[in-house]
């Protein structure tokens, strides 16, 4: 997958995955674990990346005598995965006139 693609997919499933919920590292890596592979040394860039942009912010909290990032998403991230959500029906556009010569090579 083109890099700057996956990247800007990355960025949103990040974004979609402390939508709800505060949440640290690991634990955002587990939960998208079901739907794309992302490392640790994939993750922690991306995180500093929205924050800088303001899509999110940082806290740091003890936990288990640790202190620990937690992360959450700021109205601009809101504001992001919503944008994401209008370009996705332009993607799969593109996606559809793609692919569309292997319908006719199936037909």
């Amino acid at each position: 997958m083109d890099i700057q693609i996956k990247r800007g997919l990355l960025d949103v499933c990040v974004l979609a995955a402390i939508k709800n919920e505060d949440s640290y590292g690991y634990r955002i890596i587990k939960d998208l674990s079901p739907y794309v592979e992302i490392s640790e040394s994939t993750l922690y860039p991306i995180l500093r990346r929205l924050e800088a942009g303001e899509l999110l912010t940082v806290r740091s909290a003890e936990h288990n005598g640790r202190l620990r990032k937690y992360y959450h998403i700021t109205p601009l991230g809101i504001e992001r995965i919503n944008e994401f959500k209008n370009e996705w029906s332009e993607i799969t556009s593109i996606y559809k006139f793609i692919t569309k010569e292997d319908e006719h090579e199936q037909a």
